[in-house]
């Protein structure tokens, strides 16, 4: 009888066995798509933050020349900016580094050169006039980053980009000799795309783009190559990770963030 009741008390065990093999490969095969997934919806989100760069660079270089067309100058440049939108500062010396109120600006020295130099904010005021002009969305202070200088702070100061990281920036280069990382070339009024960081004369070209991805814009708007046209890059030396060494191309088997974009000779 005691023997009778230990079997049955047996058999009232609760089966506490694992998941089947078919149970876990099923699982298995969700993570896999959802890790899929996600990944295609990350490569899908970069490609259209990257096809936005030829939208972006469309609408910057158009407003530049209609506001020409428009003032009879160059945004930053312009030498009646004032006239237009109020005063910042009454002492140039000291209106390049004041944030004005509303639209409240600084002139240029209507030279026909957006200076880059220290002493100037015409690198800043570009982007400020231009909003003024209602060419551009946003709003920008049109003077230099607490570090000083040439300190591009994105959505500040200059335009942000779609790309992250990323943004733009307008100066005067006129004609270069070349060094170890320029080309020599007739660069004129340079668009510089790329990411910025803290220094005081940085400009944004930091690296944020793969090899891939600036070929696929200058294809869009130049010749796809890096180092001829109206979309140029730096030397090999300089961007290891985007120029090919020996020949004028992108270095397209690598996809490491290596490159920034120059569009050169924009007005």
């Amino acid at each position: 009888m005691l023997k009778h009741k230990m079997l049955k008390q047996k058999k009232t065990i609760p089966n506490t066995s694992g998941f089947s093999l078919v149970e876990l490969s099923i699982v298995l095969v969700i993570l896999g798509l959802l890790a899929g997934g996600i990944l295609s919806a990350q490569s899908l989100i970069r490609a259209s933050q990257t096809r936005s760069l030829v939208t972006e660079y469309n609408r910057y270089s158009s407003a530049m020349l209609i506001f020409q067309d428009k003032y009879f100058a160059i945004p930053g440049d312009m030498s009646n900016a004032q006239s237009f939108w109020g005063v910042a500062h009454a002492t140039p010396g000291t209106c390049v580094t004041t944030v004005g109120t509303g639209t409240q600006t600084c002139n240029g020295d209507g030279n026909g050169q957006i200076y880059w130099t220290w002493s100037s904010a015409e690198l800043f005021r570009v982007w400020q006039h231009l909003a003024n002009a209602g060419l551009i969305e946003g709003s920008y202070t049109g003077v230099q980053g607490t570090a000083g200088g040439a300190h591009h702070v994105l959505g500040v100061n200059a335009p942000r980009s779609r790309v992250a990281n990323s943004g733009w920036g307008m100066r005067w280069q006129g004609f270069y000799a070349g060094d170890v990382n320029f080309l020599a070339a007739d660069y004129g009024h340079v668009m510089e795309f790329g990411g910025v960081g803290p220094a005081e004369d940085d400009f944004p070209n930091n690296e944020t783009l793969t090899a891939g991805e600036a070929w696929n814009v200058d294809m869009k708007l130049d010749d796809g190559k890096p180092h001829t046209g109206v979309l140029i890059n730096f030397k090999n030396a300089y961007r290891p990770n985007c120029v090919n060494a020996t020949s004028d191309a992108y270095l397209l088997t690598n996809s490491s963030i290596g490159c920034s974009l120059l569009f050169v000779r924009v007005i």
